[in-house]
């Protein structure tokens, strides 16, 4: 647990990393039928050969989609926490395609701490974490974002 006292010395500081989840072709599949995204670069292994990707990708929102268990993973939640929410994003950009066997992990570092006052007995934090999906031996990330998250904690 991290105390909402010490939130301003971590601004700025990478505050961890989570375990690497596999894209296999079936999690990617699973994905497509639940998104009703099928399109060929994803679920078509021999139609995906003939593009620049070389074979099938994960879909940028599937790898996205894995933001909550990393963060569950990497990040200490707040001394007396109630509940937390997903609160939105302040930019997200897909960076580098995904292929499918390969494994991702996300990175965070707190941007922002801000304390938006009390309501209901909690105090409620808005917190802005840089969350940086890697690419197991890839050059560059699969996605950054801005994530905003919310924290309820007991007064």
């Amino acid at each position: 647990m991290t105390k909402p006292a010490d939130l301003p010395s971590l601004i700025g500081t990478e505050i961890g990393v989570s375990r690497w989840f596999e894209i296999d072709q079936a999690r990617i599949d699973a994905f497509a039928r639940i998104t009703e995204d099928e399109q060929f670069i994803h679920v078509d292994p021999e139609a995906a050969k003939a593009t620049p990707f070389g074979g099938t990708i994960a879909h940028g929102f599937l790898t996205l989609s894995l933001a909550s268990a990393m963060s569950y993973d990497a990040v200490k939640p707040l001394d007396g926490v109630v509940m937390g929410v997903n609160y939105g994003f302040d930019k997200l950009r897909f960076l580098a395609p995904v292929p499918a066997g390969s494994k991702v992990r996300g990175r965070f570092k707190l941007l922002s701490a801000e304390d938006k006052g009390h309501s209901g007995g909690v105090v409620r934090w808005l917190l802005k974490h840089e969350l940086t999906v890697e690419i197991e031996g890839g050059d560059k990330p699969a996605l950054i974002a801005e994530w905003l998250g919310m924290q309820m904690v007991s007064a």
